[in-house]
């Protein structure tokens, strides 16, 4: 059952919103949603607004927030995402290590899927924006702390980094790493790439680098191809201890 406060998505048939349970009323081209009508309602549900537009409503998943969570910056597709949990192999079982918070979309979807994840960002403001979007992910098992992730201490599964990488953090995540734990670098540029590449070698017993090539379909009355949308993202390290 929806309760006050919880974040939704609202589902119609040419338009898609994300709301708040609670009081007042939210505002659409297609008429005023009472957000109170939405408290002690279940997902697929329908509501409807004043002019009579039907909505479903769902709760939100970690590609919700990818598309509608208030942002801080550009952050991580959800192919790099992908990447870093399938190589990683992150499960329930892990603890980990995430830097650059962002918004905290990344975070979000390691929330959704490890034991527990500590999270770091270095900008205050970008942390409590990671703050208030995680909370709304309704995961009480992320945490964000507002500091240089070169000064988190403890013993994790997976760490993942997302900032400007040097190779005192490279040697700090293998510091922090588990036999047998992984690292993920997400770098957009090849400089990056090999600063994490270099440090890693030494320390690393094996490791890999990655570009995922992501084309998505297009089709229209003329016919279908891929889309013409830029392919690259960022370069993805991987490196086990």
């Amino acid at each position: 059952m929806i309760e006050t406060g919880e974040h939704l998505l609202l589902v119609g048939e040419d338009r898609e919103y994300f709301v708040t349970a609670g009081e007042g009323q939210f505002s659409t081209d297609r008429g005023m949603i009472d957000r109170g009508a939405l408290v002690g309602m279940n997902p697929g549900d329908e509501i409807r607004t004043h002019l009579g537009t039907p909505f479903t409503v769902l709760r939100p998943r970690a590609t919700d927030f990818f598309v509608h969570a208030k942002r801080s910056g550009a952050p991580m597709l959800p192919k790099d995402i992908g990447i870093v949990i399938a190589y990683t192999g992150m499960n329930r079982e892990d603890r980990v290590l995430d830097a650059g918070t962002g918004s905290g979309v990344a975070a979000i979807y390691f929330g959704k899927i490890a034991r527990e994840v500590k999270t770091y960002e270095v900008r205050p403001e970008f942390a409590r924006l990671a703050e208030k979007n995680i909370r709304a992910a309704r995961l009480d098992n992320v945490e964000v702390i507002a500091a240089d992730v070169l000064t988190a201490t403890g013993a994790f599964d997976v760490v993942h980094l997302d900032l400007t990488i040097t190779p005192a953090h490279v040697e700090h995540a293998f510091s922090l790493l588990s036999p047998g734990g992984y690292l993920a670098t997400y770098t957009p540029f090849l400089e990056h790439t090999f600063i994490a590449l270099d440090a890693a070698m030494p320390l690393f017993r094996d490791v890999h680098c990655y570009e995922c090539m992501e084309r998505e379909l297009t089709r229209s009355a003329r016919g279908t191809r891929p889309s013409t949308r830029v392919a690259h993202s960022g370069y993805i390290t991987i490196a086990r201890k």
